[in-house]
């Protein structure tokens, strides 16, 4: 007996919700409140003096407790970055975009965020970059406080200033 032929199934749609919570610790929870008011602080390293941003509460190389605060600029370089092109449900910003990691002047991590404010296809490795603020009265304790990174006009950093860093 032979089986009726099947066509192969292409795609599927299906609903899915992820719901969490997270709980900032004692860092975390620090360095939002400074965001909520226009300041961006990381965390130093006793032991190898590496500034992590956001801080973790202890360092991931050295495996102690990180105390000693550090206030950072909000300009940076842009270390990678991605140009996405997919539209998703319930985008904040319309496609083309760019996420990028901006590694913070002071800072021995990056953090990951959005550039706008120039066209995507003139973001660049090297990039000196600029956080742009929501208004003080609309900042609360989120990364979303910052509404994007844009273009400072300084010169590209060169590669040997964050290639180890990225």
């Amino acid at each position: 007996m032979t089986e009726p032929r099947t066509e192969p199934v292409r795609k599927i749609r299906t609903p899915i919700r992820l719901d969490y919570t997270m709980t900032a610790g004692e860092a975390q929870s620090r360095f939002l409140r400074q965001i909520a008011n226009g300041k961006i602080f990381g965390q130093r390293c006793p032991e190898c003096e590496k500034v992590y941003v956001p801080p973790r509460g202890s360092c991931p190389t050295c495996g102690i407790a990180t105390r000693d605060e550090v206030e950072l600029a909000d300009q940076g370089t842009v270390t990678t970055f991605c140009i996405v092109n997919i539209p998703f449900a319930g985008a904040a910003v319309e496609v083309p975009y760019v996420c990028a990691s901006v590694l913070l002047d002071g800072a021995d991590i990056t953090l990951f965020h959005l550039v706008q404010e120039v066209p995507v296809d003139e973001v660049r490795m090297g990039m000196r970059v600029e956080a742009v603020w929501v208004p003080p009265e609309e900042r609360g304790p989120t990364l979303q406080s910052i509404k994007h990174f844009r273009p400072t006009g300084e010169p590209d950093a060169p590669y040997d200033a964050y290639k180890d860093r990225m």
